[in-house]
């Protein structure tokens, strides 16, 4: 008998067949890039008031979404660790 084969990770998607892309455990702020660093790297200065270093999401990089010095964005922050965060998403 052969064996099934993948085309994509069925478990990332849901019934309809739509991208589930929800992360229960990050928590997520709105910001403005304050400052770009090399490789990737911004600081972000969230409405809360808090300076975050983040990187882009690597669904961003694969769609090579470009993020500017003064974009507002949302970052997903890790709850371990509220300093560094991902840019998931870029406001127009």
């Amino acid at each position: 008998m052969a064996k099934k084969r993948r085309r994509f990770n069925e478990d990332a998607f849901n019934a309809n067949g739509e991208d589930e892309d929800v992360r229960d455990d990050h928590v997520k702020l709105d910001g403005v890039v304050a400052q770009v660093f090399a490789g990737g790297q911004f600081e972000v200065n969230t409405d809360a008031g808090a300076v975050v270093r983040a990187r882009l999401c690597g669904r961003m990089r694969k769609y090579r979404i470009r993020v500017i010095l003064g974009d507002r964005v949302t970052v997903a922050l890790s709850p371990y660790d509220l300093s560094h965060g991902m840019i998931v998403f870029r406001a127009k």
